[in-house]
């Protein structure tokens, strides 16, 4: 099973800009039915889905015996989302299910709670480009932010166990800066932030202390903000939403370095 995929990318810093083929690891949904009802959706690098099944409805207390349940594929597309149906007899299915998994995420995937792979849709136009960024002066403006953002990481600080999300307008402004043990969260409060202080509309940065799933961009897409500027990797998806959702997602923004993987447009 493929686990990574190439994606042509640029990778800039202040004396050097390069096109690139890159490597990014695949993220992808899994649909998990159980007696062929839809019960949810997990992102994952796809391979050993059904260790991954049996090792999820193990730790919900739905199945805890091997020979308890049976796994079976019902499709496997080319862009690895993967349907399976999981065979239960009623008496043994455990209390767990009576929860009907809104499911929260142990893989950090952001795709908590979907049931179905039909669900895994955003609504609305892709962004454009509302301000100008030439590109050698995006990393100049990358660092910059990172460092007001760094300075106001104080949980981070104090613990080295949180992720932090960061906000600014176009003229590299701070909004606001949240931390949170997810990094989704970190996104959400922000934007809330954002929202109670109806500063909303002047988002065009959000800054990002780790990697990029899906999730994030549809969360920047919601939030009309076109630039994501992550410290670390992101995912298939997510390069493969932000194209489609006219984002431009940068990674790697570290050491004076970064690389652009989608609609560098917005900031030449």
């Amino acid at each position: 099973m493929k686990k990574t995929n190439t994606y042509q990318s640029i990778k800039i810093s202040k004396d050097s800009y390069e096109k690139v083929d890159d490597t990014l690891v695949v993220e992808a949904p899994l649909q998990i039915n159980i007696n062929n009802e839809a019960y949810t959706v997990v992102m994952r690098t796809p391979g050993d889905d059904e260790e991954l099944t049996r090792g999820l409805l193990y730790a919900e207390g739905i199945c805890k015996k091997k020979e308890d349940l049976q796994v079976e594929i019902i499709s496997e597309n080319e862009d690895f989302s993967t349907v399976i149906n999981v065979r239960i007899s009623r008496d043994k299915l455990g209390k767990g299910y009576l929860n009907k998994r809104t499911l929260l995420s142990v893989s950090s995937c952001g795709i908590c709670g979907k049931k179905e792979l039909n669900d895994l849709k955003v609504e609305g136009k892709s962004l454009s480009r509302t301000e100008n960024n030439t590109i050698e002066s995006i990393v100049d403006v990358g660092n910059s932010m990172f460092f007001k953002m760094s300075k106001l990481q104080n949980l981070f600080k104090s613990t080295g166990g949180s992720h932090a999300c960061a906000i600014f307008n176009s003229s590299s402004e701070l909004l606001t800066i949240k931390e949170d043990i997810g990094r989704h969260n970190a996104v959400d409060k922000c934007v809330g932030d954002l929202i109670l202080q109806d500063k909303l509309k002047e988002a065009q940065f959000m800054l990002v202390s780790g990697r990029v799933s899906y999730e994030i961009v549809s969360k920047a897409f919601l939030a009309k903000t076109p630039i994501i500027i992550a410290v670390s990797a992101c995912s298939s998806l997510a390069v493969d939403f932000a194209k489609e959702f006219g984002i431009c997602l940068i990674g790697f923004s570290r050491n004076n370095k970064m690389t652009v993987y989608a609609n560098p447009q917005l900031i030449n």
